[in-house]
């Protein structure tokens, strides 16, 4: 490999841009309809909402494992040097914990819905063409265990991405760091 290989780019790279607003329009959607679904009486558009949410749990879960592979092939650029020298310390610790705690959600949550699902006796069929094995055995008791930590979580992940979003906003408009450039589809690198 040339030394050039071997440098990490400003700018997220496209793989990088397009896997991470795919999945912030999903995590998004996801959410919308996973609110949208819950308070639903028992009818047909609610049994197809929750058919489409367990779909987008699947794809997102999938996307995250090609996201997190992309990022431990292809690490994500250092931060700009004059916004880490603005950044206190408990500023980066926050920041890094936020992405590790996403990261670890982007997975926690699919996998707890998927639980909850197999527990409760639905199975998940993706597309309606594509049967996913029982992530557990048919249970009501542990559906009703684990029925919260579905919603727990998927509102943990909620509140990160607000978090996530609230940050970048300061970064790039408070503190002039042109942080969102790095990400935006219009300036990246091969």
């Amino acid at each position: 490999m040339s030394e050039e290989n071997h440098s990490i780019p400003s700018t997220y790279r496209i793989p990088a841009v397009i896997m991470h607003w795919i999945l912030a329009i999903a995590l998004v959607g996801i959410f919308a309809v996973g609110l949208l679904m819950a308070d639903l009486p028992v009818s047909p558009w609610r049994l197809k909402l929750f058919n489409w949410h367990k779909w987008a749990g699947i794809c997102i879960l999938t996307l995250s494992l090609l996201r997190l592979s992309w990022r431990l092939y292809q690490p994500p650029p250092p931060l700009p040097s004059e916004m880490q020298a603005d950044m206190p310390a408990w500023q980066q610790l926050a920041h890094h914990a936020t992405q590790y705690a996403m990261y670890a959600l982007f997975f926690i949550v699919p996998l707890v819905g998927w639980a909850y699902s197999s527990a409760a006796g639905f199975p998940i069929v993706v597309f309606g063409v594509l049967p996913l094995p029982d992530f557990v055995m048919p249970d009501k008791a542990l559906a009703e265990l684990i029925k919260p930590w579905h919603e727990i979580s998927a509102f943990a992940l909620a509140g990160l991405v607000g978090l996530h979003i609230a940050a970048a906003l300061k970064h790039q408009f408070v503190d002039k760091h042109a942080l969102l450039q790095r990400i935006l589809p219009s300036r990246h690198s091969q």
